[in-house]
């Protein structure tokens, strides 16, 4: 797990000063965006490496 300071950019993006919920719940949500990115990431990679195989029949 990513420690909070190297989701600064992300927590900065989404937080607002009006919201009720606090920066625990900023936390949770930038972590989860970035696991997401990380998902759509390797997901591409998967894709790629699926096209190159059909490409080789």
């Amino acid at each position: 797990m990513k420690a909070k300071e190297e989701l600064q950019d992300i927590i900065e993006l989404i937080k607002s000063a009006e919201s009720p919920v606090g920066m625990d719940a900023v936390y949770v949500h930038a972590l989860i965006l970035d696991k997401l990115v990380d998902l759509e990431e390797r997901i591409k990679r998967i894709e790629e490496k699926v096209d190159k195989g059909q490409g080789e029949g």
